[in-house]
């Protein structure tokens, strides 16, 4: 309600994930709730102001989390990312300028508005501040979604919230540390890790979403990329040459290397066509679908052509 008067904003669309159905009856239980108290609709809240909440069920594409994708799928069109600019603060939903915030933000404004920015600011560190939703998945004992403050050592994440990794920090062999579009770090580095923007820039990958994967020793690194690759490749809208051509051709080589039948060169090739992907293309998916494949060979590439030739000689 303060944010609709702020932006000067008489209408709030929620956009959510036809696969939340279930999550989305309830959301609609509690706005229909809402309006039965007053606290929306005309005059919401005898403030004089008007707003009204509607949600909008999405078909499941991963590419609709681009917010002019999401815009276009709430117009009732196909789910692809808009050329920009111009920028929805101008252009937006209908033409009109919309603001678009992730549930994320929005959960914490009271929050603030109860303690104070000066309190939220305290979290962190310097152009690091407040606290960051992590969701730890993976080989963890008890993988969970946390609230914590920003700069929180990687390792306190792992071994104090989700339980450790299985088999010991020792069997870990990788992070990645802001969902899958994110270049992995190597135990040696997650050692001493911190998460917040800043660090993981430091380590060339990135805070992302938060999404905390963890792999460990158990697991084949190069398949577990494949897998991320393949997911790229079903998710692209098809929109943008690069992403669409390129995300398949990676997925393929990168199941050719898992299957060992791959050499140096291969490699080459690849890291080549992750760099033809990389900044040419309407949104970040392209991005995203290249950062995994560059983390892997920055880090395991050594590892990698060795199995690959052990591979040929048997």
């Amino acid at each position: 309600m303060i944010a609709s008067y702020a932006i000067q904003a008489h209408v709030c669309y929620i956009y959510i994930r036809g696969e939340y159905f279930l999550d989305g009856q309830k959301l609609q239980a509690a706005i229909d709730e809402a309006y039965e108290k007053k606290l929306l609709g005309k005059n919401a809240a005898g403030t004089g102001w008007d707003l009204d909440i509607y949600i909008h069920y999405g078909a499941g594409a991963y590419i609709c989390g681009e917010e002019t994708a999401l815009l276009e799928s709430i117009e009732g069109k196909k789910g692809q990312p808009r050329l920009k600019p111009p920028f929805p603060a101008l252009i937006g939903l209908y033409g009109c300028p919309t603001i678009i915030n992730n549930v994320e933000t929005i959960a914490v404004v009271p929050t603030i508005l109860r303690r104070g920015g000066k309190w939220f600011a305290s979290l962190g560190r310097e152009k690091n501040t407040g606290t960051k939703i992590f969701c730890i998945s993976g080989n963890v004992n008890n993988p969970c979604n946390v609230e914590e403050e920003m700069n929180i050592p990687l390792k306190e994440l792992i071994e104090v919230h989700a339980g450790g990794v299985i088999g010991g920090w020792d069997n870990l062999q990788a992070v990645i540390p802001g969902g899958s579009s994110m270049p992995l770090i190597p135990k040696e580095k997650c050692e001493t890790l911190t998460m917040d923007f800043d660090s993981l820039i430091a380590e060339k990958s990135g805070l992302g979403t938060a999404g905390v994967v963890v792999i460990n020793k158990d697991q084949d690194i190069i398949k577990c990329m494949a897998r991320i690759a393949r997911f790229y490749k079903h998710e692209s809208c098809g929109q943008c040459t690069p992403c669409r051509e390129g995300t398949g051709w990676m997925w393929r080589m990168m199941e050719k290397i898992g299957n060992g039948h791959a050499n140096s060169n291969d490699i080459d090739k690849l890291l080549d066509v992750t760099k033809q992907i990389e900044g040419h293309t309407i949104c970040a998916l392209g991005d995203a679908a290249a950062w995994p494949i560059q983390g892997l060979f920055r880090h395991f590439r050594d590892e990698i052509e060795e199995q690959l030739k052990k591979t040929k000689a048997a």
